[in-house]
């Protein structure tokens, strides 16, 4: 009987829940694929698998977010394109100290639900129209579509993220507004169909992950704040 129950929470655990935002266009996939089986049935296959990975595209899985003080996590799944100290864009209104720009692509393929690297206050959220730039580029920090928000922690300096459409992207989502307060981990947003997520640590502060290390949002600590730990060297095995 346990084995029989081990093995249904295993296949339960393999499906995950479609997030609210998506079931609208989940909705109108399966009404299209029930009309084209009606027609024509080929193309109701088709549509049937578009369907399946719509649904796979909007799953919202949970996740398990560490709460030491101190840890800021990673805000999306993807892989860590670049780690550089740069000047953060003066929209964001960090000021002028150089900051350390965690940033992490995502592929189509990836969880696209954001969530907060940090608890803390929105103390400002903001949208700049931008290009539709490949989201690998350096300069798609400053001159693609954009959402930004900084977050206020009840001790220590303001930390910002920053969701940035793609070549694909066109539609970028929040569900928090300035002013709200967030826990770690809480999901704020997401960006549909693919693109990147940019975190800016407080200055003198350095990441513990490493350029091509895949992230897990809400669960993979990229950085410290409590800790003088360096910068990590790493190499692909």
């Amino acid at each position: 009987m346990s084995q029989s129950h081990s093995l249904l929470d295993t296949i339960w655990d393999a499906f995950v829940p479609v997030h609210r935002d998506g079931h609208k266009f989940v909705g109108a996939g399966l009404v299209a694929t029930l009309l084209m089986f009606i027609l024509w049935s080929p193309l109701g296959w088709i549509l049937a698998i578009v369907t399946g990975w719509i649904a796979y595209f909007f799953r919202d899985p949970d996740r398990v977010t560490p709460l030491r003080e101190g840890l800021v996590v990673a805000a999306a799944d993807g892989r860590v394109s670049s780690i550089e100290r740069v000047k953060p864009p003066a929209e964001l209104g960090l000021g002028p100290d150089e900051r350390v720009r965690v940033s992490t692509f995502l592929s189509v393929f990836d969880v696209h639900i954001q969530r907060s690297p940090i608890p803390g206050r929105i103390v400002r959220s903001l949208y700049v129209p931008g290009a539709f730039l490949n989201a690998a580029l350096d300069k798609a920090s400053e001159e693609n579509e954009r959402r930004a928000i900084v977050i206020q922690p009840a001790v220590g300096d303001e930390i910002a993220t920053v969701q940035i459409a793609g070549l694909v992207a066109r539609r970028i989502v929040t569900f928090v507004h300035e002013g709200d307060s967030l826990a770690v981990g809480q999901r704020y947003g997401l960006i549909r169909f693919g693109s990147r997520v940019d975190i800016y640590l407080p200055p003198g502060k350095t990441a513990l992950v490493s350029v091509g290390q895949r992230t897990i949002g809400g669960e993979t600590v990229i950085a410290d704040l409590k800790s003088s730990e360096p910068e990590r060297e790493a190499r692909r095995n």
